[in-house]
């Protein structure tokens, strides 16, 4: 249920796809030095037309037993889930079930603004109602089963954040309440209905509404990274529903793309609509433009979990991720593959480290501020790394790798010291920010 909008930046050229192209060994080579580094876990895979063209596993389904993964596990997809509620809802819709005018007060009387909220207030993120994971003690409870009866009273309680449809605001209990009207509406299961209206019509076999991990159904559990890979805890899925309590794998999700931008699950009329963006927002999709491209995709995450999947309609190509444990920059494993897909170059990581004593690291100890950034970072050690922590931030471990110079994989940033000058140059992507020692 992650809040990022696809947070990382497509850049593709506009070569068209053909297997010829991929270079399929240097991509392995990619994920193999990835997995040799424990710096991912998961799933990637990419197609056209509905052909999958490649498909990568790597990682643990089960660090503790050395479970490793395969093409066929079952990752949870946090938010991708909205795309296949906003789906069910679509087909709701053109099966005059549903209207996207309707307002919600015949469904949930009691919640703020219930007469001025319409369904596609919800499916679009602009009903104001506040979202339920940003509350201060989500995190004491989200492990705990919830009954609609009590996730209404904790939606309720959040109230608004803004007036229906005054702006644009993402919220995972729109997604929620979703869930609730589509089975009010049905009169059946949210399980039971996305089997019915999408997973067995076009041939979803790994696809469905999760509950606790069941390694038997090869589904994985998720990982941080902390001196190896620590066993995250799990949401309970009758939290999240239609917003985030999916499970999939990336043979699935590419088929769903496919079926769905190919009208084979709604019309062209409802695919436009759940395309059309306000404020970058669709119904259950994002828009993701790079140079005079468009593609439509979602992005989620729950627990230590992550997924994205981009479908590209001009071309007819898919693009899905499914992770259950990251160590490195979020962003560069999709440029990577969609380098790959679109021909472009792109490099193997060097993870060599470079040996420092821990006299050595005292050099760099100090505050830095920026004239380019309001924001200080103060840098220290722990001993053996050097550990930089900019104002309201996290602490971050960075790692050495030559004389001077700093990284750290998860978030893409190096840091480059000049002791003489009392320097620190900060590169983040195609950035870079001069800080100067207090």
């Amino acid at each position: 249920m992650i809040r990022h909008y696809l947070a990382f930046i497509l850049l593709f050229s506009s070569t068209l796809l053909c297997a010829q192209q991929i270079d399929t060994a240097k991509l392995n080579a990619y994920f193999d030095t990835l997995a040799k580094h424990d710096k991912f876990m998961g799933s990637v895979a990419f197609s056209k037309k509905g052909q999958i063209l490649y498909q990568k596993t790597i990682g643990f389904a089960d660090v503790a037993q050395a479970k490793k993964a395969t093409n066929e596990s079952i990752y949870r997809v946090g938010s991708i889930s909205k795309t296949f509620t906003a789906v069910l809802v679509m087909k709701a819709i053109e099966e005059k079930r549903l209207r996207l005018e309707q307002s919600l007060e015949t469904f949930f009387p009691n919640l703020p603004n219930a007469s001025k909220i319409t369904l596609a207030d919800l499916l679009g993120h602009r009903s104001g109602i506040a979202d339920f994971t940003d509350q201060a003690d989500y995190l004491t409870w989200n492990t705990e089963p919830k009954s609609e009866k009590e996730m209404l009273a904790i939606i309720t309680r959040g109230g608004s954040d803004f007036e229906p449809r005054s702006k644009t605001g993402y919220s995972n209990s729109n997604y929620v309440l979703l869930t609730y009207l589509l089975e009010k509406t049905y009169g059946k299961t949210f399980a039971f209905i996305l089997q019915q209206k999408i997973c067995k019509p076009i041939g979803l076999r790994s696809t469905y509404v999760g509950a606790t991990i069941d390694m038997q159904k090869q589904e994985v559990k998720s990982y941080s990274y902390n001196n190896g890979w620590q066993l995250s805890s799990e949401t309970d899925m009758s939290i999240p529903l239609g917003s985030g309590a999916i499970v999939s794998n990336t043979t699935d999700l590419l088929r769903f793309a496919h079926a769905l931008f190919n009208k084979q699950l709604i019309s062209t009329e409802s695919l436009a609509l759940m395309q059309n963006m306000q404020e970058g927002i669709g119904l259950g999709l994002f828009a993701i433009p790079f140079e005079e491209k468009i593609s439509y995709g979602h992005r989620g995450g729950i627990d230590k979990f992550t997924a994205v999947f981009s479908h590209f309609p001009k071309e007819d190509i898919t693009f899905a991720l499914t992770a259950n444990g990251s160590n490195y920059n979020g962003n560069e494993i999709p440029l990577t593959v969609l380098n790959a897909i679109f021909g472009k170059d792109f490099e193997v990581p060097n993870f060599t480290t470079y040996a420092l004593e821990p006299t050595a690291l005292v050099q760099y100890i100090g505050t830095y501020s920026s004239t380019k950034l309001p924001f200080k970072i103060s840098i220290s050690s722990n001993g053996q790394q050097l550990v930089a922590q900019a104002d309201g931030q996290s602490a971050m471990p960075f790692e050495a790798v030559s004389k001077d110079q700093f990284r750290f994989d998860k978030a893409g940033i190096n840091l480059i010291f000049h002791p003489a000058e009392q320097t620190m140059l900060l590169k983040q992507g195609s950035g870079e920010f001069l800080f100067k020692k207090q």
